[in-house]
Formats: structure tokens, C-alpha cells, sequence
């Protein structure tokens, strides 16, 4: 089932190849066939690594705008980012804002840089709850 949406962000003339390492890498135990789309800012709208990559497997790229992602809390904002690109991020707010309309979003890899490309996923599956701390079960035995 196609549940996640991976934010990228990525310095300029970034290698498709860079960008699948680094997507690999954050994808953790979650596989390519998991993610519905990729997401990064509207100036990586032409950017060639990014778009071949998204064609090398069939992934739309979505891009949002400055206004869209300043609207995002990012946890922890990038100097680089905002210099750049007046944000606070780019991959983190992109892939919550990539999220399919009415479903609820939540990080399930927080921002990870790879060889100077920048992941983070979001997914539509809640996240599982919390084990308890501790669990005591006792079992009461009659011994003779």
C-alpha cells in the first residue's frame, strides 16, 4: 500500500543516483513500492537528478511553494535552508504537505543528510502505540 511521501531536498546538478542512496537510506525497512510521491520545493521543480530520479520509478513530483512551507513547523530549522531558499527546510515540510488531501501526516523519518541530499518521510498509517514501560503479568501456580 502506497503510504509514504518522501521530501527531498538537494543541492543543485544532485546525480539521480545520489538521490536514490539517500532515499534508500532513510527508507529504513519500508520499500520504493511504499511511497505514493516525492516532494521538494518549487525552485527543484527542473532540477534534472530529481526529475530522473522521480521517472526512473514512477514516482510524481510534487513542489510547494515558500508560503506553503514557511507554513510548516520544521523541529530543527536549516541555516542552509534559509539562506538559500528563505525556509526554515525544505524536506521535512515537504513531505508532510505531500500527504493526500484529508489524511493526517506524521514524520516517520525525520530529516537525514546523505552525501548533501536531505530526506525525510512522512506517512498516512498512525503510528504504532507506545509499549508499556513495564508489563508484569503474574501467573499463580498450585505446587504440591
Amino acid at each position: 500500500m502506497k503510504t509514504l511521501s518522501v521530501g527531498i531536498g538537494c543541492r543543485l546538478h544532485t546525480s539521480a543516483d545520489e538521490i536514490e542512496t539517500a532515499v534508500r537510506a532513510a527508507l529504513g525497512s519500508h520499500t520504493f513500492e511504499q511511497i505514493a510521491t516525492v516532494a521538494s520545493i518549487e525552485t527543484k521543480a527542473d532540477e534534472p537528478g530529481l526529475l530522473e530520479f522521480c521517472a526512473r520509478h514512477g514516482f510524481t513530483l510534487q513542489v510547494f511553494s515558500r508560503e506553503q512551507i514557511l507554513a510548516i513547523d520544521v523541529h530543527e530549522p536549516s541555516a542552509a535552508a534559509r539562506e538559500h531558499l528563505g525556509v526554515d527546510g525544505v524536506c521535512e515540510p515537504c513531505a508532510l504537505l505531500a500527504v493526500a488531501a484529508g489524511c493526517t501526516a506524521h514524520l516517520i523519518a525525520r530529516k537525514t543528510v546523505y552525501a548533501g541530499v536531505t530526506v525525510a518521510i512522512a506517512s498516512t498509517v498512525p503510528a504504532p502505540a507506545p509499549a508499556p514501560a513495564h508489563s508484569v503479568t503474574t501467573i499463580q501456580q498450585d505446587l504440591p
